[in-house]
Order: structure tokens, then sequence, then C-alpha cells
């Protein structure tokens, strides 16, 4: 890092009883540092993108007779490695283009502002999303939203597979087709209108039904992860069953998104990690005996539908670019009548799961327990 700089977004305050606090308000991002002696707080205001670490360094001492040059070093590189700092001389890669940069600013911001590892430059998130390759599988409700918005922050290749038609009763929560769609096949819908919304990007489509894990296998191949937004056929047979059993193969992070009325919710799973099926025996496990928990269903209206399609999509985004840093085995949502409920569990690897049964003992993350 040539100029260190702390991000505006995580502009530094100080208080009386000699605390910093970095990160702002936000919940997760922001951090105290006790600072007595105000060494802290005078690197931070040195930090503003016109000095070399070095420089600051020297300009702790100066301020500070009495601080050792290996303490005011420790204490810049100590700041320079929390995530709140900046290079000021980073510049965007030569890969993007004067009008990528104008078209994904306000990724950049969200990006620089929730990405607290050190980078060489806040455009590595985006990168990474511009050379990933995204598997939609299906283009319904919560699959039209998701690639709606993968498409908007700019995942370099999508391909969308569905096996339906647009029909009339499509249009109330599906957000890529309009009234003349009715009868067209949704997968040429939707690569037609998500080139009008990004056309940087690589987007391709094919009308398909999947039938099984083979099949499944073979449409997962060169992908970097997989939005399964379909939901049939459902049960301990079906289609999830199918993606995760062949995801946990080919080593390949996936989402799963849903809605049954006002409940919506996402999963997301890494390799390595406990699986859908540890995930969902689990939570099994915590319910009364005959009582199962099934997302999908006719009842939906268009906000249902896209929150869960953008859940969706923001769990392949954190996925892809490791932002936030969220290991996967977890399902969270919301219940849209009923603020209070939210939805979150994650449960440890199964030595006696039949997908990833065979993993490393303690390849999962603990028990958090589901609210």
């Amino acid at each position: 890092m040539r100029f260190p700089r702390v991000k505006a977004e995580h502009r530094p305050q100080r208080y009386g009883d000699g605390r910093v606090r970095i990160g702002g308000s936000i919940y997760g991002l922001a951090a105290e540092i006790a600072d007595p002696d105000g060494f802290a707080w005078a690197a931070l205001a040195a930090m503003d993108g016109t000095r070399t670490p070095q420089e600051i360094a020297a300009h702790l001492r100066e301020t500070f007779p009495g601080l050792a040059s290996d303490g005011a070093a420790g204490i810049v590189d100590i700041l320079m490695d929390s995530g709140y700092v900046e290079d000021a001389a980073a510049r965007p890669p030569d890969e993007f283009s004067p009008a990528e940069q104008e078209r994904y600013s306000r990724n950049i911001a969200f990006f620089r502002r929730v990405d607290l590892t050190p980078r060489a430059h806040c455009w590595e998130a985006q990168a990474r999303l511009k050379h990933a390759r995204v598997l939609v599988l299906g283009l319904g409700g919560t699959g039209s939203h998701a690639a709606w918005a993968l498409a908007a922050c700019g995942v370099g290749t999508i391909h969308c597979v569905d096996r339906d038609d647009v029909e009339l009763s499509n249009l109330t929560r599906q957000a890529l087709y309009r009234e003349a769609d009715i009868g067209r096949p949704k997968a040429e819908v939707a690569v037609a209108r998500l080139a009008e919304v990004n056309s940087c990007l690589d987007i391709t489509g094919e009308r398909r039904t999947v039938t099984g894990e083979r099949d499944l296998a073979e449409l997962i191949e060169g992908f970097d992860a997989l939005a399964l937004c379909a939901d049939e056929p459902r049960g301990r047979e079906g289609i999830r069953i199918w993606a995760n059993r062949t995801c946990v193969a080919a080593g390949l992070p996936w989402a799963i998104g849903g809605y049954s009325g006002p409940l919506v919710s996402v999963a997301a799973f890494s390799p390595g990690g406990p699986c859908y099926e540890c995930l969902s025996a689990g939570i099994e496990a915590t319910l009364p005996p005959g009582l199962s928990v099934d997302l999908g269903g006719p009842g939906a209206i268009a906000p249902s539908a896209g929150v869960s399609g953008h859940l969706t999509a923001h769990a392949i985004i954190a996925l892809v670019t490791g932002v936030p840093a969220v290991p996967g085995g977890y399902v969270t949502g919301m219940n849209l009548i009923a603020p209070d409920q939210h939805v979150y569990a994650r449960h440890p690897l199964r030595p006696d799961c039949p997908a990833c049964g065979t993993l490393p003992p303690g390849a999962g993350p603990p028990v958090t327990g589901t609210r």
C-alpha cells in the first residue's frame, strides 16, 4: 500500500474516554480501539492519501517523541491490515473500460464499505464477478429476479435454463417478462432481456428439462456457481437433492432460494462445509414429529418472489467474491408479514450424510442455533 487513506465510508470518531470508533454505525463492520495515548487517532488522521506508510510512522514519532520507531511502524501496519484503509494511489484495472467504471461505481462503493480484507485495490471483488460463470437454473419468481440482479451486478457469464414458456399468471411476480412474451420460452426471453440490462456480459440460455443427477452434472460443468431457483421435482429425491450431490461431487458452491407465501429464504453452500442434506437433517431434527418445511407453492406476490431472488443473487455474489467471507452451510430469511421472525440456521457436517459424510471431520462450522 503506497499511500494509505481511511475509506470515506469508515471515517473514524474519537470519544472523550480515549476510544476511537472506526467503521461507522453499521452492525458487523464497526470496531473500537482503546487509544488512551492518541497514537491510533494521530495515525488515522495522517492517513489522508498523501503520505507513505514510512512518512506516517515518522509523523507519529515526531508527534510522540517517546514512541519507538518499531512501535510507530507497528501501529501503521495494524491499521493498514484492518480493512478500513485503502491505497489512494490504486486505480481501476485496465480490464474495466471507462463505461464499466461508471456502470459499476455504486458496486465499488458497496464493496469498499463491506469488504474488510486488505486488497491491492477496491475493484478486486468486481473483477471476480466479471470473470465468474454462473448457472441460473429456473427462471420463475425467484430465478427471474436473481438473474436480473446477477446481470446488473456484472457477473461476466450467465447461463439461463428453464423448461417452461411464459404464461399470463407469471406476470404478477416474474420480473423479466411482458404480456407480449406470453407463449415464448422463458430462457429465450430472459437472455434477450438481460442483454438489454447489461451488454457487457456473455448471456446464454436454453430450454431444458433436468431429469436427474447425471443431467445436472453435465449442466454445471464449467461453471463457478449454481443458483438453483427451480423447485420441481420436489421431495427427498428431487431437484434439490440432485443439485446438492452434484455440487458436492464437483466442489461447486451453490445457493437455493425459495418462498412459501410471505416466508422467503435462501440457503448457501460452499465446498468442504456441511451440505444441503446436513442442513435439512439438522432442521428436521428440531421440528415436532410430522411437521416438515416446504418452501414453495402457488401462493406468492411480487415482493416475496423478488426478495427471495435477490437473497439468492446476494448469496451467489458472496460465494463468488468472498465478500463477505461467510462459509456456506446456512439458511437465512424472513417472514414478510412478521418482521420480528428472522430465519437463521446452521448445522454441522453430519458424518453419516450420504452426500458429504466422507469430508474430513470438523470441516463444517459449529452449530449456532436457530431463531
